[in-house]
Order: structure tokens, then sequence, then C-alpha cells
């Protein structure tokens, strides 16, 4: 083969022939060398391994514009492609350099930059001390929709893990990074690890200060640094957009993940009843990940330092006025609150999965949190929280601008749908508040439903006083009983009498 030497296997095949007695010819011919290279072996000139060329085995197609023209090209801007200088070439000088010079150009580029061009970045293997660092991020389950009751549950997942033994802890997380789903996911991660790490790396926590305002995101920034404090651990970032800087945690993101997988596989299903159970069904997987990949974790624990005797605050705390509505905004969403509160001012605890309302020091409800999209506010409404004002007034219903969230299942919405076009609007609207009301003073929604649902089915008519009645239902506006006891005639005649006297 041309421009490459024998090899040592081709020698020993060669030798061994010889000793065989066979001819030169014959021993060249079975190696797969020359006559000639025999004849070097048997006269010790041979030479084994790879020749590096020093010729060229046609001209070179780059020759008059290597030097004049590409090279000054890559040295001011090193990133330039080989196709997009071969179509700049082509431009320049029409018809002179096809599209199959572009292999020649990729692999003259390539040695280039070996040679010449710029200093690449180069990654320093860190050594692991037990205790010193921990790490957090979230990571996002690909191409697995996890549901709730059958209903697409999207959701992150927070990831802790110590660099050193590799221990980890995963945490479902509803709407998003943000720093109250970072510092809960934490909290809980150190506790149940039993110590906090010298060290807390993030990544840039970019996702955790999107859309809000300057002093919003240094109100974050202290309040990280405030909780990092209160666990006597040094809060670190990486650089922005430079994710190999939190190795430690990005590449077990994909181990994780794929255990997950496998867990959902033998399961056979992605459907949970309730958030709880999803949680409680993550943390025996991550278990089962933590006895096989964590064992040197009794190593980590002994060099972590002691937790503080309380917990932190790991919530965003904030102010929200009752309205008039019944309702409080709270970030970009809206919430109904019991009506006794109106015209309160709630102090409110903000998880990334609930608001926990309080009226002074008084815990008064716990709200599910809703979230916005890009393209509308994120509503939690609870018709229980205003059915006592909306009986009273049952034409707001149809206007009203919670109308379609105070409907709490879609069997609702059914029936609203059916009565809103077979019902006079009046009446229609006097029937589905009835029906709510009913559903929350008897704690009846789900059966009251199907029984409305199936007289629907059956086309019978609808009676809201039947329901009622079939429930032992007493209307709170039904006035109480008076005895009016009436005078007789003969008592007015002492009125007369007195008339006459004063006459």
């Amino acid at each position: 083969m041309p421009g490459r030497l024998i090899t040592n296997k081709q020698v020993e095949i060669y030798m061994k022939s010889r000793k065989a007695n066979c001819t030169q010819i014959l021993a060249a011919a079975k190696a797969g060398i020359s006559e000639s290279s025999g004849r070097k072996i048997d006269n010790g000139k041979r030479e084994t391994g790879y020749m590096v060329r020093a010729w060229a085995t046609r001209s070179d197609p780059l020759e008059n514009v290597w030097e004049s023209v590409l090279v000054p090209l890559l040295s001011e801007a090193p990133n330039l492609t080989p196709l997009t200088l071969l179509e700049l070439l082509q431009q320049r000088y029409p018809d002179q350099y096809p599209d199959s010079v572009l292999r020649t150009l990729q692999r003259r580029i390539k040695k280039w930059k070996a040679l010449s061009g710029p200093a690449k970045e180069v990654m320093f293997r860190q050594e692991h001390v037990p205790g010193r660092l921990g790490l957090s991020d979230f990571t996002l389950l690909k191409n697995i929709v996890v549901t709730i009751n059958g209903e697409r549950f999207s959701h992150l997942l927070y990831h802790f893990r110590l660099a050193y033994s590799g221990w980890s802890y995963v945490k479902v997380t509803l709407g998003g990074e943000s720093y109250t789903a970072l510092a809960e996911g934490l909290q809980e991660a150190l506790w149940r690890l039993g110590g906090s790490p010298y060290e807390h790396r993030t990544d840039s926590l970019s996702a955790a200060f999107k859309n809000l305002s300057k002093e919003a995101a240094e109100d974050i920034t202290q309040r990280y640094e405030n909780f990092c404090l209160h666990y006597k651990m040094l809060a670190s970032r990486n650089n922005l957009g430079a994710s190999h800087e939190n190795g430690s945690i990005e590449c077990p993101h994909g181990h994780i993940k794929r255990r997950i997988l496998q867990a959902f596989l033998l399961r056979g299903s992605y459907d949970f009843s309730s958030v709880e159970e999803y949680q409680n069904w993550l943390d025996g997987v991550i278990s089962q990940h933590n006895r096989r990949n964590a064992k040197a974790v009794g190593i980590d624990k002994e060099a972590l330092q002691l937790l503080p005797n309380y917990k932190t605050a790991d919530y965003t705390e904030l102010s929200a006025s009752v309205t008039s509505s019944s309702t409080i905004d709270v970030g970009r969403a809206t919430y109904t609150v019991p009506s006794r509160l109106h015209g309160e001012v709630l102090k409110v605890h903000l998880y990334h999965d609930r608001l926990m309302c309080y009226l002074g020091s008084i815990h008064v409800i716990t709200l599910v949190r809703a979230h916005a999209t890009m393209a509308k506010r994120g509503r939690g409404v609870d018709y229980k929280h205003v059915i006592d004002s909306l009986v009273r007034k049952p034409q707001a219903f149809r206007y009203s601008r919670l109308r379609d969230d105070l409907l709490p299942t879609q069997a609702y919405k059914t029936i609203w749908e059916h009565v809103n076009n077979t019902m006079p609007s009046r009446n229609a609207c006097k029937f589905i508040v009835g029906l709510l009301h009913l559903a929350a003073k008897k704690n009846c929604e789900e059966k009251l439903a199907d029984e409305v649902l199936t007289i629907i089915n059956a086309k019978k008519p609808l009676v809201l006083e039947q329901l009622q009645t079939q429930y032992n239902y007493q209307s709170e506006r039904k006035l109480p009983a008076i005895t009016i006891n009436h005078h007789t005639i003969a008592s007015y005649n002492s009125l007369i009498t007195l008339e006459a006297i004063y006459a």
C-alpha cells in the first residue's frame, strides 16, 4: 500500500514462512508484502510502523487562496465554517472551486485550528472533598407525560446532590423555577440528610429572576444569601451559560431520569391519584438510586455541618387585600377567599404549590397555587367561598368574570350548558346557583352532579325543589313564621271616646 510500511505482524509471518523453508517469493506473498520488502527483512534493513508521507499525490486545489485569502479570514474570525468559506470562494472565483473541494477545505481548516488557531477552553477535573459541596438544579422529564387522575401534569423536578457521595433528593415542583421552589426543596433535602455542606452551588438562577423588576431580583438574591447563611453555607453560582461549571449535577440528571423512566416502565402507568402519591413513589425510586450510587454518603454525613435548631422561611411573604368580590391578587393570579374576609388584609406565605393565608398571626385558609401562562392570568376559584352571596342574587352568575371558574367540574359545566339552552335565562341562573348552593351545604358535589346528569340523559324535567327536598335542604332565605294577634273591633271605641274628650 503506498505510503505505508510493513507491520511487525507481517514480519512475523514472513519469518515463520522462511523458517518453514518457503522461498522468498512465497513467504512474501503469505505476509502480504512485496519480494523486495522480503529481501530487506532477510538483510536486516526493514522498518515497521506508519510512514508520514512528505509528498502530495495531487495538486493542491487551494494553493492560490489558502495563505492570501483564507488564513487572514480565519485569523480574524476562527468560527467561520468551511462551507461559508467555500461559498465565498465560489462567489469570488466562479467555476474554480467546485463543491468537491469542501472536504479538502474541512481537513485544512481543522489542521490550521490545531496548529495556529485560538486557545480552547480547558476543563479542570475537580477533587471532591466529603461534606464540602452540595448542588441544586431543576430538570424536566422529557418524553414522559405524567398525569394526575388522567389530566396532564406540568411540572419540573428539583434535584439536590452531594458532590462527594452522589446522594440525591428529588422533589416535584409546580410553576417552573423560582426562589420559593429552590428554598423549599433545598431545606427539605438538608433536613432529610441531617446536615448541611459548607458550600451550596446553583446555576445563575436566571429563570427565577425572569420578568422580575430590579428591586424584586435584588430581594430574592438577598433572601437566598440569608437562607444559606442560616445553614452556614457559602452561596455560589456558576456563570451564565456555563452549565459545565455545575457538572456534578448536570450529568447526574441523565442518570436520575433514566432510572425514573425504567421505574415507570416497571410500574406500567404514568398516572397517579394525587401529587402526594407521585412524590411518594418518586421518593422510593430515589432511595433505591441512593442505595446503589451513594454508598459513601456515610463519609459525607460525618463531614457535614450540624443543622440549626429550627428551619428558616422557605416561602415568599406578601400582603393581599380582600376585594369586594371576595378575591385576592397574588402575582399574576386571582384567588377567591371566604366572603367573611372581605375588607381584610391577609399575610400570604407563597410556596411553589400553595398559598398559606394569615389574618394577623392566625391561619385562615390554604389555597392551591394557580400559575399564570403567557396567554392569561392564573385563577384559583372555589364557588364555596362566595356561594352564600351568589344564591341571594343568582342573576349575577350569567355575566360574572369568574363564571366558568365557579363551576367546579366538567359535569357542572355540562349541566350549565344544558339548562342555559333549555330554560329561560332567569330560571337557568337560579337553577345552577341553587344547585351549587345545595352541593356546598350538603357536601354532595359529585353525587349531585351525577344525579342531575342522569335526569338530563333520561330527558326528564329538572326541578330544583325536588332535588332540595331529596337532600332535606332548607333555604336560608325562607322567612320564619310570624304570628299576628289582631285587635277586636270593639277596642277601637276607646279611641273615639278619647277623641270626643279632647275635642
